[in-house]
């Protein structure tokens, strides 16, 4: 189900695909940007993230990541990127920007 942050805004879900357009590249604001959304995936395993971020990226990803927090935190029950159907995404984003962080587990 579509989930709009208020009525007559748009949809977080369009707000969302924008960032993961920007965060899927290779630049600063995407790296930004990529934080912001694993984070909100998963802040322990993934960093958390940096609200100065929004001061280094465009005027108009910041306001993406505002509109997608705005919409976060009014959504019921607490909801994640994969139960607005982003899971696909994110993975692409933990595998482009996380798992080369990695490090090999130890064999005992």
């Amino acid at each position: 189900m579509p989930m709009h942050t208020n009525p007559g805004e748009e949809r977080i879900e369009d707000a969302i695909r924008r960032l993961v357009v920007v965060a899927l590249r290779d630049t600063g604001q995407s790296r930004r940007v990529a934080d912001f959304l694993l984070a909100w995936h998963n802040a322990a395993e993934n960093g958390g993230w940096d609200p100065t971020d929004l001061w280094n990226v465009d005027a108009q990803i910041a306001a993406d990541m505002l509109r997608v927090l705005r919409g976060i935190a009014s959504l019921p029950n607490g909801k994640y990127p994969s139960d607005l159907g982003f899971a696909t995404e994110i993975d692409q984003l933990w595998h482009l920007w996380r798992a080369k962080r990695r490090r090999p587990r130890r064999r005992a």
